[in-house]
């Protein structure tokens, strides 16, 4: 059995977004207002040019405030009537955290903090989504493992420690302030490496490769051997939402943390993802790998257990991996043409809605 997302529900909703103008929360303030929710997105400026946010014109459609989650005071007075609430906000990024782990600490700690702490005598609120990774976990790199909800939280380098800082905070004010859901849903969700449209970040494995064709160049592949629980962007949006609505409904029965992966077979190397890229978007698009003996530490292997969310909540993976490189070429490619990309964006959350399993669309 298979749940949909319910644009019933989400209809009217008062929802407040951290980080809107990053690729995700671009991607889901897009799917929320579509489905006609009241949106109000606080965040940076949106940290790439070209960037999603702007590319959706995003700002026309919900109520978009510039703001830093680590500024508490300013925070608090911008929520208004939030009834659930999406942290996104973040420095996501594994190798800048390395170049500024302060940076990347008041971020994704202190920023959860300020957030929870805003919200702790708030009125409205129903729901609290804290979007982390699947880095958060204490990775032991064994191709054997995939990991559970109740593994011990870990993370090697500042990014993934700090969002597993972020998961321990967000479970102490839980228990703490928020009487362990009784009355306000407050869970966290774990994903895996997304791909989709819109990312333009840099060190990340699709924006590069775009980068590269764009200039004509060889895509330029470092770490070949690495595996990741590749999905497409809307995989774990959809888990979002439904965790979101299900809070509302049962808010001490789903406030716990929850993974968000692909299917097993779907934790493919590097080299593979590029293969299919490649394949996809043809016109000679070749790739050349430079390994930097020098880079700093990048999980080698990482697999995420999803079976709670697939029975507790009903979701499932629609979108095999080969399918989501499929989908996110096809967007870029309506990008480099300069065509409508309100319209693939639009297009490709109906084409998920209508996806029954991970083959076929």
């Amino acid at each position: 059995m298979m749940r949909d997302v319910s644009d019933r529900f989400w209809k009217g909703k008062k929802v407040f977004i951290t980080g809107h103008t990053g690729f995700k929360g671009s991607w889901l303030s897009f799917w929320l207002w579509k489905m006609g929710a009241h949106v109000t997105g606080y965040a940076l400026e949106p940290p790439t040019r070209p960037n999603l946010f702007g590319l959706l014109k995003l700002k026309s459609k919900i109520k978009s405030v510039h703001g830093d989650v680590r500024d508490l005071i300013f925070l608090k007075k911008n929520i208004g009537n939030a009834e659930i609430v999406f942290h996104l906000a973040a420095q996501p990024i594994v190798l800048e955290s390395y170049k500024n782990p302060v940076d990347t600490y008041t971020t994704n700690v202190m920023g959860t903090i300020n957030l929870l702490e805003a919200l702790r005598e708030h009125k409205t609120l129903k729901a609290i989504v804290n979007v982390t990774t699947d880095k958060c976990y204490e990775n032991r790199e064994n191709p054997q493992i995939a990991y559970k909800e109740y593994e011990p939280m870990g993370g090697f380098d500042p990014y993934s420690n700090s969002k597993a800082c972020s998961e321990l905070v967000t479970d102490s004010y839980r228990k703490s302030f928020y009487k362990s859901g009784e009355k306000i849903g407050i869970a966290t969700a774990r994903a895996g490496n997304v791909i989709g449209g819109g990312d333009f970040a840099a060190d990340r494995l699709i924006p590069d490769c775009i980068r590269g064709i764009m200039k004509g160049e060889k895509i330029i592949v470092r770490n070949p051997e690495s595996t990741r629980p590749w999905q497409h962007v809307l995989e774990p949006l959809a888990g979002y939402l439904m965790l979101a609505e299900s809070l509302c409904k049962a808010p001490k029965k789903f406030s716990e943390g929850w993974n968000f992966g692909p299917k097993e077979k779907d934790a493919k190397s590097v080299i593979k993802i590029i293969d299919a890229f490649c394949r996809f978007w043809g016109n000679d698009a070749e790739y050349e790998i430079k390994r930097n003996p020098k880079a700093p530490h990048e999980a080698g292997y990482l697999r995420l257990d999803s079976y709670k969310a697939q029975k507790k909540l009903l979701w499932k993976p629609r979108w095999n991996s080969v399918l989501a490189v499929q989908k996110t070429v096809e967007w870029y490619k309506i990008y480099q043409e300069k065509g409508n990309v309100e319209k693939i964006t639009s297009a490709q959350i109906e084409s998920y809605k209508r996806s029954k399993n991970s083959m076929h669309d």
